[in-house]
């Protein structure tokens, strides 16, 4: 039960969890992460198994979160999703990385989102998912220089 990255805050007694897509191709762990955000109050959750399912959802509906596991089995580059996503506007979804390997996602990329790694305590997920949105690499050049 490790993670990698920083720690996610600790929610609050009940989250405001909302549109949560879950970007697995395992159908398991895809259905144990579905049950676990819907158990802590997720309004919705949207499970997408390929990559482009996965963009496919995202041209649809603007999720406030998304899981991302980053070795799907059409592409081993997942994190190239995380790319997109923090790239869409003003106030992209917040990015949780799956992955049993955290170190094969780019540091540059990892920086965008909280990274659990597998496998992860349901409980961590619920944190990572709760917690305020991390500033992008985006975010950061977008900022003024001080």
């Amino acid at each position: 039960m490790g993670k990698t990255g920083r720690a996610p805050s600790s929610a609050s007694q009940t989250p405001d969890i909302g549109h949560v897509l879950v970007v697995e191709d395992d159908a398991v762990l895809s259905l144990a992460i579905e049950a676990a955000l819907r158990d802590a109050g997720a309004r919705r959750v949207e499970i997408c198994q390929t990559t482009e399912a996965a963009l496919e959802a995202l041209r649809r509906s603007r999720p406030d979160v998304v899981v991302l596991d980053v070795q799907l089995a059409d592409r081993d580059d997942g994190w190239a999703i995380a790319e997109l996503i923090d790239s869409v506007g003003p106030q992209p979804p917040r990015i949780v990385f799956s992955t049993g390997a955290p170190d094969r996602i780019p540091p540059q990329v990892a920086g965008l989102g909280t990274v659990l790694e597998k496998p992860y305590d349901p409980r961590d997920l619920v944190r990572a998912v709760a917690a305020p949105r991390r500033r992008g690499l985006l975010d950061r050049l977008r900022r003024p220089i001080a």
